[in-house]
C-alpha cells in the first residue's frame, strides 16, 4: 500500500452519500428456475471489463461478497466469463467478470477476447475498470465500442490507494472523462473496500424492472468442478513462471462428493514434456505443494474434507486446437 492515504471517506470524493448495502451471497450455485416475487423487484446484467491486471476480478468479489474469481499478479489469469450473483428480496444483481482486453496472440485468447465482447452486448449496466496507473490509450478499440454504449457505463478508477493527493485523481479522471464522457466516474479501492458501496449502490439504482433471472439461492452460474478447476490453476499461476502458467489448463475428471468429503481427480495439461518436467518437480515435490494449496482453498470452498489427486499430460499446443478449447470450455 501506498505511504499516504489518498482520502479518508466517502464525503471527500464529492460523488454519492454513503449507502451501506449488506453483502449478500448465499453459499449455494445456480439453481434451476427463479422464484416468484413481489411487484417491483428489479434485476440486472452488470458486466465488468476492462484491460489486464486493473483489479476486475478483485472488484467482482468484492461486490459480490464471495470469492467466486480467482486474484493472482500476472496478467490473463481470468480465462473465463464467471457470473457473481447477488440476491435480496428487492433485486437480484449479475455481475459477470471477464477476462481482460487483449490482442489475441493463439486462439485461447481469441476465444478470452469473444467474452470481453460479448459482455458488451448484453448487459444493463456496464462497469469499464481502469487504474491509476494504466495508459488510457490502451485497446482504443475496445474502448471506443464501451463509448459508443447506450446503456449506463460505470468507470471504476481502481487503486486509487496507490495515489498520493488528490490533483493526481483530478488529473487521472479528467482524460479519462475525455475517453468515456457519459461515464459515470468512481473512484474506487477494490482491495481496500473503499467507495465500492457507493458503486453498488448506483448500481441498484440502476437496475431495470424485472423479474430475477436465477433462483434466489443462486450464488453463480458455474457448476461445483469449475471452481476447482479455478482453484488448482491459481496455484499455478502463483508458484510457476509464466510460460508454465500460461500454459497450464485443468481438467477434473472425477468428482465425487459424500456427506463429509469429496474425493476429486484433476489433470493439468501443458504443452510441452520439458514444461510438464518443471510442473511436476523433482521427485514430484513441485505438484505436491500445488496440491496441498490447492486442497485447502477447496476445503475452505465447500466446507468439507477433500482427498485431491493430481496428474500432469502432455496436450501438444492445446492452446490452438478447437477441440481442445472445447473440452475446456473455451467454445461452445
Amino acid at each position: 500500500m501506498a505511504e499516504h492515504r489518498l482520502i479518508s471517506s466517502p464525503e471527500d470524493l464529492e460523488v454519492y452519500d454513503t449507502l451501506k448495502i449488506p453483502r449478500q451471497a448465499e453459499d449455494q450455485l445456480a439453481t434451476s428456475s427463479p422464484e416468484a416475487t413481489a411487484e417491483g423487484h428489479k434485476a440486472g446484467f452488470v458486466n465488468i471489463v476492462g484491460n489486464p491486471n486493473v483489479g476486475k476480478s478483485t472488484l467482482m468479489n468484492d461486490l459480490v461478497g464471495e470469492r467466486i474469481s480467482i486474484i493472482t499478479s500476472k496478467a490473463q489469469t481470468t480465462r473465463h466469463r464467471i457470473m457473481g450473483i447477488v440476491n435480496t428480496p428487492a433485486y437480484q444483481i449479475v455481475f459477470s467478470d471477464t477476462p481482460g482486453v487483449l490482442k489475441p496472440k493463439y486462439k485461447l485468447q481469441e476465444s478470452m477476447l469473444d467474452f470481453s465482447e460479448g459482455a458488451l452486448t448484453d448487459a444493463d449496466i456496464l462497469l469499464y475498470v481502469t487504474d491509476v496507473v494504466e495508459d488510457p490509450t490502451k485497446n482504443a478499440d475496445f474502448l471506443s465500442k464501451v463509448a459508443a454504449e447506450k446503456i449506463p457505463v460505470l468507470l471504476v478508477v481502481n487503486k486509487i490507494d496507490l495515489l498520493k493527493d488528490n490533483a493526481e485523481l483530478d488529473s487521472i479522471v479528467g482524460r479519462w472523462k475525455e475517453l468515456l464522457p457519459n461515464a459515470e466516474v468512481f473512484p474506487c479501492s477494490a482491495r481496500e473496500h473503499f467507495n465500492v458501496d457507493n458503486l453498488r449502490a448506483r448500481i441498484i439504482e440502476l437496475l431495470p424492472p424485472s423479474p430475477p433471472f436465477f433462483g434466489k439461492d443462486a450464488l453463480t452460474d458455474k457448476p461445483a468442478r469449475f471452481f476447482v478447476t479455478e482453484i488448482i490453476r491459481e496455484k499455478i499461476l502463483l508458484q510457476y513462471d509464466k510460460e508454465i502458467a500460461y500454459s497450464a489448463e485443468v481438467l477434473v475428471e472425477k468428482f465425487d462428493e459424500k456427506e463429509h468429503a469429496i474425493h476429486i481427480m484433476a489433470v493439468v495439461y501443458v504443452e510441452r514434456d520439458s514444461q510438464k518436467g518443471i510442473l511436476i518437480g523433482k521427485g514430484g515435490d513441485k505438484i505436491k505443494r500445488v496440491g496441498i494449496e490447492a486442497r485447502k482453498d477447496i476445503e475452505k470452498f465447500f466446507g468439507k474434507r477433500v482427498y485431491l489427486e493430481l496428474y500432469v499430460k502432455v496436450e501438444k499446443d492445446w492452446r490452438n486446437r478447437e477441440n481442445k478449447l472445447r473440452a475446456f470450455g473455451y467454445i461452445d
